[in-house]
């Protein structure tokens, strides 16, 4: 049975992870027989954000705590993973997540990513192992592999200002919708825009469930 772990960045998709993308992710990789590792960083999260209003709350909660909601407690800090616990490595988006595994929601294309996420990536992508980025993941993947020194191909969707600051770190865009895929085989990386582009949660399925199947025929 492989092992794949799966990132979340809290517990909503505009202060944490997208509870949609997580969710289908989790249940793909359930009936695909495969063991999903839930993790999440151990930190407070950028904000909190009422998704009923939009207003901002206090006080502050943590990602990990908020990720365990969907993980119904089966989750362990990113920090105490290694990549060669693995056999691949999935990221489910949200805005969330590009305020608490990275910055870009704030500082754009000279985003930075949390220290243990960016060492989990970088053991992952270097021992070959497959990736899968999801909805606004593959900016984070993109950052990653400009800071390693490599070049890809991740897709931002049709989203114009997304491509363009994938592109600005060297790393090649195709567009597709959220039913469709893109396979980068140089470096094994899998990505889908879903709600980047999604109008339905039906619509988000079929690509996350395209880029499941695909990470698992890359497991050797």
């Amino acid at each position: 049975m492989p092992k794949i772990g799966v990132v979340l960045a809290g517990c909503g998709a505009n202060d944490g992870a997208e509870i949609h993308e997580s969710v289908i992710t989790l249940l793909a990789l359930d009936r695909a027989g495969a063991e999903a590792l839930i993790m999440a960083p151990d930190m407070d999260q950028f904000h909190v954000i009422n998704h009923f209003n939009g207003d901002t709350m206090e006080p502050a909660r943590n990602i990990l705590v908020e990720a365990s909601r969907i993980a119904r407690g089966d989750i362990v800090p990113v920090g105490t993973v290694k990549g060669e616990e693995l056999d691949a490595l999935i990221f489910p988006g949200g805005t969330g997540m590009a305020k608490n595994i990275f910055d870009y929601a704030m500082t754009g294309a000279n985003c930075t990513v949390i220290n243990d996420v960016e060492r989990l990536v970088r053991e992952i992508i270097e021992s070959g192992k497959p990736l899968g980025a999801i909805c606004i993941a593959p900016v984070m993947v993109s950052k990653i592999l400009q800071n390693m020194g490599r070049t890809g191909k991740l897709t931002g969707g049709f989203n114009e200002a997304i491509s363009k600051d994938i592109q600005s770190m060297g790393v090649h865009t195709e567009e597709v919708g959220a039913t469709g895929i893109v396979v980068d085989q140089e470096n094994n990386i899998v990505s889908t825009p879903a709600y980047v582009e999604a109008r339905s949660i039906k619509e988000t399925a079929e690509g996350i469930e395209k880029l499941i199947e695909e990470i698992l025929k890359m497991v050797k």
